[in-house]
């Protein structure tokens, strides 16, 4: 007996096909008896999220009558007439096994290493398993792909989230300031990238937005769409004192903060730390303003600097998951099939 797998997701076909297939969670009890007394399958899960719809099967069929009869059962089940060849794809050991890790872990999802998908996935087994629909091969498979997802997400840093100037930022927010909770965010202009870097920082906590431009009625509808309040532009020297994070992103031709206007601003700070993050092109803030101190300047390539270098640990990071995913299927699959009991590998993880 092996493991099969056959659906379609958000990488294999559009939403419009996807929605044919979806189960509701109550029919899943009927449909999976109804499979297994097919004969198709001695064992089944049916895995249905938004962005997919997957059986997988414990069965005695070799693989290639297994999935002309798998995807029979899908296309009958759903009362779908429709000829789809590229938008379904199947599996058969070891690839089978692999796929469930990669999905329990979060590496074959749209938002790369979501944890979503791993609670969604213990709920479409727990109701095969309920239901009586699980043996041996299921039962180890999908506790193993449990456990493989909670080591890479203790081990590494998958779960990340995108990777962008507005994460980044935030990052670099939380080295300096830790907790963002306390912390007031100031923006400067009204600019896309300020935007998104601006409620980045409220996701995570930020205390308060304070919009300006040189145009009040675009600082106003900004702050109406962040929540936060607008001030004029050349009040900026009464609210600075309160301010703990500065994002600008104007087109101005020159600079809006220099050294001379930022030395007393800071002295009615008490030399606060101050994170300025300038997305501006060209640059808003004079970098002789780094020199001082307790002042941490960034500009945009500095943050797309080190989000290209968190993109790179991330590419070489799911290189390592895949491969440690490769080796625990490989070794349920050998102990499956009775040729060895393999023990638990542990990865080298590092730069995390």
């Amino acid at each position: 007996m092996s493991i099969v797998v056959l659906g379609l997701s958000h990488r294999s076909s559009p939403v419009t096909v996807r929605e044919k297939f979806a189960f509701a969670e109550a029919e899943l009890p009927a449909e999976l008896k109804g499979l297994r007394g097919s004969g198709v399958a001695d064992e089944a899960v049916i895995l249905s999220t938004c962005n997919r719809v997957e059986v997988y099967a414990a069965t005695q069929l070799e693989p290639m009558r297994a999935f002309a009869a798998l995807k029979e059962f899908l296309l009958r089940s759903r009362g779908c007439e429709e000829i789809l060849t590229e938008e379904i794809y199947s599996h058969c050991e070891p690839l089978s096994v692999q796929h469930l890790f990669k999905v329990a872990c979060g590496l074959d999802s749209m938002v790369l290493g979501e944890t979503e998908i791993l609670g969604q996935l213990k709920k479409a087994y727990d109701v095969a398993l309920q239901n009586g629909h699980t043996g041996g091969r299921l039962n180890k498979a999908f506790q193993k792909a449990f456990n493989v997802a909670k080591k890479l997400r203790t081990d590494t840093n998958i779960q990340r989230g995108s990777v962008s100037v507005g994460s980044v930022a935030v990052e670099l927010a939380e080295k300096i300031f830790t907790r963002l909770s306390e912390r007031n965010v100031l923006v400067i202009g009204a600019g896309d990238t300020s935007e998104k870097t601006a409620r980045a920082l409220l996701s995570r906590g930020a205390k308060s937005i304070i919009v300006t431009n040189r145009s009040h009625e675009k600082a106003v509808a900004l702050a109406g769409t962040l929540g936060g309040q607008a001030v004029a532009f050349d009040e900026l020297a009464k609210i600075f004192p309160e301010i703990d994070i500065a994002i600008s992103s104007t087109s101005a031709p020159g600079y809006v903060l220099n050294r001379a206007k930022l030395e007393p601003l800071m002295k009615l700070r008490r030399n606060r730390a101050l994170l300025l993050i300038d997305i501006a092109v060209p640059r808003d803030i004079d970098p002789e303003v780094n020199l001082m101190e307790n002042v941490f300047l960034y500009n945009i390539d500095d943050l797309q600097a080190m989000a290209d270098d968190y993109l790179k640990q991330r590419q070489e990071e799911v290189a390592r998951c895949e491969e440690f995913i490769r080796q625990q299927a490989a070794g349920l699959v050998e102990s499956a099939r009775g040729r060895s009991t393999p023990g638990e590998i542990t990865p080298a993880f590092g730069g995390h």
